[in-house]
């Protein structure tokens, strides 16, 4: 049985819809239903200050990537200076804001062979950590949870756990019957 978005952004997003990270990322089954559930959805979250939409549709394996993000809060990660200079060296075109940057993005997961490993700077991983993947290829971390921490791994270690505890927490609300609009925390 194939799950709704309403339990993938549950299962998937709880951090994001607490306002604890301000993005995730996850993939799911390309359907004409997901294109509609997730205008609704949209719709339902904005005023909580969130977005959804799909930044990637593969046709070849029926996917999609949904991007869900606080809107506020990673127009503030990516006009953050050190950001902006980051992503501009890895060819993206800062001047025109969140938006533009997120198109970008969308058309480099679509275009590119391999995973543009910038996405962590979207996702709100330390720039540090995001630099350090780049830079070591995935290897020499210091501690690995929902990212590879290059940094401080103490500091990551507790952020891994808070959103464990987070998602651990919205299943168990969500399985008790609380609607997913009554767990939400506005921006």
């Amino acid at each position: 049985m194939q799950r709704t978005l309403e339990e993938l952004l549950v299962e998937l997003c709880a951090p994001t819809l607490a306002g604890v990270k301000p993005a995730n990322l996850f993939r799911c089954p390309d359907s004409p239903e997901l294109f509609r559930s997730i205008y609704e959805w949209n719709e339902r979250l904005r005023g909580s200050g969130l977005r959804i939409r799909v930044v990637k549709r593969c046709r070849r394996t029926d996917a999609c990537l949904i991007y869900v993000c606080r809107w506020d809060w990673i127009c503030r990660v990516l006009s953050q200076k050190e950001t902006k200079k980051f992503l501009k060296t890895a060819g993206y075109d800062v001047t025109k804001g969140a938006e533009s940057i997120i198109c970008q993005l969308s058309r480099r997961l679509c275009v590119q062979q391999d995973f543009p490993h910038e996405i962590g700077v979207f996702l709100g991983y330390p720039l540090q950590d995001v630099i350090g993947f780049i830079q070591n290829k995935g290897q020499n971390y210091s501690c690995c949870g929902h990212w590879k921490c290059y940094g401080d791994a103490e500091e990551a270690q507790k952020q891994f756990d808070k959103f464990n505890r987070c998602t651990a927490y919205y299943k168990r609300m969500y399985r008790r019957g609380v609607p997913l609009m009554q767990m939400i925390v506005a921006a």
